[in-house]
C-alpha cells in the first residue's frame, strides 16, 4: 500500500506545476478536428501564443481549469501504475539474478502498471479533458460540455449514461497510458541504472534521477503523442442518447479518420505543448517518486536500527 501512495503523492506534487500546460495541450489537440489544415480558424498558433489566449480571454486562472480532477486522476492512475510497477520491481520481476534491470521485462512491466492505472483513472480523466477544453466561444475548440465541476459531471454522466458512460473512452486511455508507461518506466530505470554505473555522480545524487527522468520524457512525448490526442478526441467527442460517441466508434475509427482528414501530423498536433508538459511532469514525477521512496527506505532503515 505504501508504494501506491508514494506513487500517487509524486505525481500530484508534479501535476500542480503543469497542469496549465495541460490545459493548452488539450484546447492544441483539439482544434480543427477533423478539419483539413488551412480550412479553420487557429485561435492558439503555438504553446505560447495558447497560453496568452486562454489568459486574455478566459483569465488567467483558466489555465488551472481542471485542476481538481486532475490532482485526482494522478492519484488513483499513477498511484496504481507506480505502485504496481515498483511492486513487480520489488519482486524482482524487472531485474536479472545479479540485480541489473532487463529491458523488455522493464517495458513489460511498466505497460502492465500502466494498463492498469488508465482502467481505474478513466472516469476522472474524462472529465478532466472536457472542463479544460470548455472555453468562450469566441477561442472554443471541439465539443463545448456544460459541466461546472467533477462531482456534478461524474453524477450527470451516471445519471444519464449509467456505469458505462463513465468509462466511455477508456478504450483509448489504456493504449496511451499503456504505451506511455512502458517507454516512461522502462527508459527512466534503465537510464538511471547506467549514469549511475558511469559513477560521475555520487549514489545518491539528486541529478541522477533527475538525468535519468529527462531522458525518458524524450522517450515517452514521441511515442504516446498520437495515442494522447486520440484520447483527447475521443473523450471529448458528443454523444448521442444511448452515450455512445458521434464523432468516433472507437479508437482505430479514430485513428483513421484523423489520418484522411488531418494527415500523419493530425495526430502530432500540440506536440510542443505536449513536450513542455510531459517533459517536466515526467521529470517531476519520477524526481519526487524517487526521492520519496528513498526517503521512505531511509526512515525504514532508521526505525529498524532503533529496534
Amino acid at each position: 500500500m505504501t508504494e501506491f501512495l508514494i506513487g500517487g503523492f509524486s505525481t500530484c506534487g508534479a501535476c500542480v506545476f503543469t497542469n496549465p500546460l495541460e490545459v493548452v495541450k488539450t484546447r492544441m489537440q483539439l482544434q480543427g478536428e477533423l478539419k483539413s489544415r488551412g480550412t479553420y480558424q487557429r485561435h492558439y498558433r503555438n504553446v505560447f501564443h495558447a497560453f496568452l489566449t486562454v489568459g486574455r480571454v478566459d483569465g488567467l486562472l483558466a489555465l488551472q481549469k481542471g485542476l481538481v480532477p486532475a490532482l485526482w486522476y494522478q492519484f488513483f492512475m499513477n498511484g496504481v501504475r507506480l505502485g504496481t510497477y515498483q511492486t513487480l520491481d520489488n519482486l524482482g520481476l524487472t531485474t536479472d539474478k545479479d540485480g541489473t534491470v532487463v529491458w523488455w521485462r522493464s517495458i513489460v512491466a511498466g505497460a502492465t502498471s500502466g494498463c492498469a492505472g488508465a482502467f481505474v483513472g478513466s472516469p476522472i480523466y474524462m472529465v478532466k479533458t472536457q472542463l479544460q477544453s470548455r472555453s468562450a466561444s469566441t477561442i472554443a475548440v471541439g465539443h463545448q460540455h456544460t459541466h461546472a465541476s467533477m462531482t456534478q459531471a461524474l453524477r450527470g454522466i451516471y445519471r444519464e449514461y449509467g456505469i458505462l458512460g463513465l468509462w466511455r473512452g477508456v478504450s483509448g486511455a489504456m493504449p496511451r497510458v499503456t504505451v506511455g508507461s512502458a517507454a516512461q518506466l522502462s527508459t527512466f530505470a534503465i537510464s538511471k541504472e547506467k549514469i549511475q554505473n558511469l559513477g560521475i555522480f555520487p549514489h545518491h545524487s539528486f541529478a541522477v534521477p533527475m538525468l535519468g527522468a529527462m531522458v525518458s520524457s524524450v522517450v515517452v512525448v514521441t511515442f504516446m503523442t498520437p495515442f494522447d490526442v486520440v484520447s483527447t478526441r475521443l473523450y471529448n467527442q458528443p454523444v448521442d442518447a444511448r452515450g455512445k460517441g458521434t464523432l468516433y466508434r472507437g479508437v482505430w475509427d479514430c485513428f483513421q479518420k484523423i489520418f484522411h482528414k488531418e494527415g500523419v501530423w493530425g495526430f502530432y498536433k500540440g506536440t510542443a505543448a505536449s513536450y513542455f508538459r510531459l517533459g517536466p511532469h515526467t521529470i517531476l514525477s519520477l524526481l519526487f517518486w524517487d526521492r520519496f521512496r528513498e526517503l521512505y527506505l531511509h526512515l525504514g532503515k532508521g526505525r529498524d536500527s532503533a529496534v
